[in-house]
């Protein structure tokens, strides 16, 4: 098992893919992270303008549509990357495997 292990940790195509991986998953944690940040810092500086009511008469202010929405944006760029991670970077790393257990 351990030949396995080292055989594929040697491979150039295994060091490229996790430099791809990592690039990845570094990218959609700071998207991430700036639609939080970005949601912190507008209650922060522009909070009043959050609590302007939608309309008259209702209870909703803008905040609540915008603070959903950096929950549902961060829901989708989760699934984007299980969606990729299950797909690409799963069937990469059973070729490297496989290529190694050869």
């Amino acid at each position: 098992m351990q030949d396995v292990i080292d055989r594929v940790t040697a491979n150039p195509k295994f060091l490229e893919f996790v430099a791809v991986r990592n690039r990845y998953s570094i990218m959609m944690t700071l998207v991430s992270a700036a639609a939080y940040y970005g949601f912190i810092l507008l209650v922060a500086f522009q909070g009043p303008w959050l609590g302007t009511k939608l309309g008259a008469g209702m209870t909703t202010s803008i905040g609540v549509p915008i603070g959903v929405g950096v929950i549902v944006f961060t829901i989708i760029l989760t699934w984007i990357y299980v969606r990729r991670a299950n797909g690409e970077f799963d069937e990469t790393n059973a070729r490297l495997i496989a290529e190694a257990q050869k």
